[in-house]
């Protein structure tokens, strides 16, 4: 993860993950309960040649398949062969890091406008008017 490609911002070393076949879920037919053509990827956060940024924003970000120890788990087992499989997981793994390449822009605080507070404060006359309408009626 050295330079940065032309469609992402920074791209993951296949050096740094870990890939094992595993044999797939579900219905399959004969195939399936013999050949292991899912994988399972591993990629250790902390130890990987991402930016000190990246790595931030990526182990705050709150997924899921995030461990405790900063491993990203990821199984992947859409085909049948595991080269496709395995460019799956790739693809899904350098989707996760390009979604934190970029820092969130900062919110400016804004105020709100005057003709928006008069709207806000109309709306809630005309509640508490429909409400008031609810009570016994006086004579």
């Amino acid at each position: 993860m050295t330079e940065p490609a032309p469609d992402s911002a920074w791209t993951v070393d296949e050096r740094e993950v870990e890939c094992a076949a595993i044999r797939a879920q579900g219905a399959g037919g004969q195939n399936v309960n013999k050949v292991s053509s899912a994988i399972h990827l591993r990629f250790d956060i902390p130890a990987s040649s991402l930016p000190d940024e990246v790595k931030t924003r990526l182990l705050a970000s709150g997924d899921s398949r995030i461990t405790q120890a900063g491993v990203l788990v990821l199984k992947a087992q859409q085909h049948r062969t595991q080269e496709a499989n395995r460019a799956a997981a790739m693809a899904r793994l350098q989707a996760i890091v390009d979604a934190v390449a970029l820092p969130p822009k900062p919110r400016r605080a804004t105020r709100p406008t005057r003709a928006s507070k008069l709207r806000r404060l109309e709306g809630k006359s005309q509640r508490g008017e429909i409400k008031s309408l609810r009570g016994r009626v006086k004579d």
